[in-house]
Formats: C-alpha cells, structure tokens, sequence
C-alpha cells in the first residue's frame, strides 16, 4: 500500500510522528483540533494560528525534555518514539493556495537596476515606499530535490523571428519563503504589528529564471514566462520562534546571502554573481559559470549556494 503522507516535527537527526500522539494535545486550542495532526498537510494545523502554534511548541517541548518522564515511563510511548529521518520520506508539502513574490533586498534590486538601467536610476522611484511585488503562481512550487526541466526560450538575438531552444542564461535566486497561516477578509488590512500572528514558518526558497525570456517579456521582472516554470522550497518548514535554537542551528535566517547582500561573495543569483554574464564564476577544476548549464545541481544551504 502507498504510505499515507504524515505531519511530522525534527528533532535532530529524527523525526516524531504527530499523528501518534495527537491524543495528547490536550492544551485549551489543540484538545478542540486534534485530528489536524492526522491531515496529510499543515494548512489546517497553520491555520489555527498562533495560539495553537505556540501551544504544539510549548507541549513538545515540555514533552521531550531531559527531566520528562512521559516517554520513558510510557512503553506504548516509547514505541512510538521519534525515527531517523533517512528512514522515512519527506514531508508533503503544503499546497500553497497563493503565492506573492516581493522585491524585497534593496540591494539586489539596485545591483539588478544598475545592470539594466545605469547607477542613476538603480532604483525605481516607487521602491522606497510600497512593497514591490508580484502575484505569482503556486502550481509550480516543488519541493527541493525534484528536477527541474531546462524551459524552451525565444533566441532573439540569433534569430528574427525567435526560434525557440533550451534557455542560455539560467539562473538562481536565493530567497526566505513564508507561509502564512491565518488569513484575512476581502478589504481587512493586516498591521505591521499584527503579522506574526498570520506567518507560521519559513523555508529556503529558489526561484528559477530564465533570464533571456525575462529581458525580453520585461525588464527588469518578467512578471510571466521567465518565472512560471519552477519554485524550489526546502521541505522542512521553521516555525518563527527560534529564538531558543543553539547558534549552531542551521536555518535560514543564517544564510549570509540574506544579511550581506551587497558582498560578492553573497549574491543571491548567477546574475549578480558574474555580472549579467560578464564575469565568469570560477567553480574549481578549470570550470568557470557565467548561467546554468544542462545538468548542474544546485544545492542551497544556511551556508550560501554551490553549484
């Protein structure tokens, strides 16, 4: 039998089954909306929202703990106990209803500006002062790991009219992605102050590009074709409250690319990083990069991206 996808939490290297133990949410939200823990997804566990977040959090914790003495005393408990992680699949990913994609790094946004448009004008007026953004598709959002196919482009400078090929200027962008629980009504605005009540977690994110077919849809974003073929997200969702994490935690709020964007050495896309091609990526072993090339792996990490 095909194995039923299962709400999972890592700790370490393992991994508890909630949906053994959801009898023992017995908290004032989670006793009401146990059965989400037995949901093949997330979403109706996120959209509980915050006090049920915090109350899973708080009962794990208090559940695994040294001085608990729960699961050791408990044989059917430990039964039950946490598994490797190389021993079971992914977790599913929450399918996402609606995906916005904001231009949101000042200093990617005015590196991308000055290759297209000079150092006058890096920044559009607008920038400053409303959250740039475009509604984006959620119907190819995969989990990382699965491979992405090379889109079929328009080569518009070698051919008129375009004849369409595998894309010569592939690229990355290394990205935070955040799910968000709650929502809201038609016409309610959520506050600045209020978001952390609606953002569950976080995740790695690489939004693919096709460079040749975004410059010449639009420039600089390419709302459509050079965006909707793929979104990788790391399976593993980070709840917001980490604040108790060792600093040896790997996650993503780590990655030196998100805080140090304006260092070469942390772009967050192999646009920035050779220069809209101009500056050839060294990579080791004789091999230089400038876009992607059929066959490369990409693996994006806490601690930048290698390719």
């Amino acid at each position: 039998a095909k194995p039923r996808p299962r709400i999972g939490v890592a700790i370490g290297d393992q991994i508890l089954d909630l949906s053994l133990i959801k009898h023992l949410f017995t908290g004032p939200v989670l006793s009401k909306h146990q059965d989400v823990f037995i949901q093949p997804t997330l979403n109706n566990f996120m959209g509980l929202g915050q006090a049920a977040w915090k109350e899973a959090r708080a009962f794990l914790q208090n559940l695994l703990s040294a001085g608990q003495a729960r699961l050791r005393d408990d044989a059917e408990l430990r039964r039950r106990r946490p598994g490797p992680q190389w021993a079971l699949s992914l977790p599913r990913l929450p399918p996402a209803g609606d995906y916005t994609d904001f231009y949101s790094s000042r200093q990617h946004a005015a590196n991308v500006g000055i290759m297209f448009r000079g150092k006058d004008n890096a920044l559009m007026p607008n920038w400053l002062h409303l959250p740039v953004g475009y509604h984006g598709r959620a119907s190819s959002i995969v989990v990382s790991g699965t491979p992405i196919r090379q889109p079929l482009v328009p080569d518009v400078v070698a051919a008129k009219p375009p004849v369409y090929g595998p894309s010569k200027l592939l690229d990355i962008e290394l990205e935070m992605a955040f799910f968000v629980g709650p929502g809201n009504r038609l016409g309610d605005p959520i506050p600045i102050s209020k978001a952390h009540e609606h953002i569950f977690g976080m995740v790695l994110m690489n939004d693919w590009s096709a460079r040749d077919i975004q410059r010449w849809e639009y420039v600089p974003l390419g709302p459509f074709l050079g965006k909707s073929f793929a979104t990788t997200i790391s399976p593993w969702v980070v709840p917001m409250e980490v604040e108790d994490q060792p600093r040896s935690h790997t996650r993503p709020c780590d990655t030196p690319s998100l805080f140090r964007p304006q260092e070469p050495e942390s772009f967050g896309s192999m646009l920035e990083l050779s220069w809209r091609g101009t500056k050839p990526i060294e990579l080791g072993g004789g091999q230089t990069r400038r876009f992607l090339q059929d066959g490369d792996e990409v693996v994006i990490t806490g601690a930048g991206v290698s390719c």
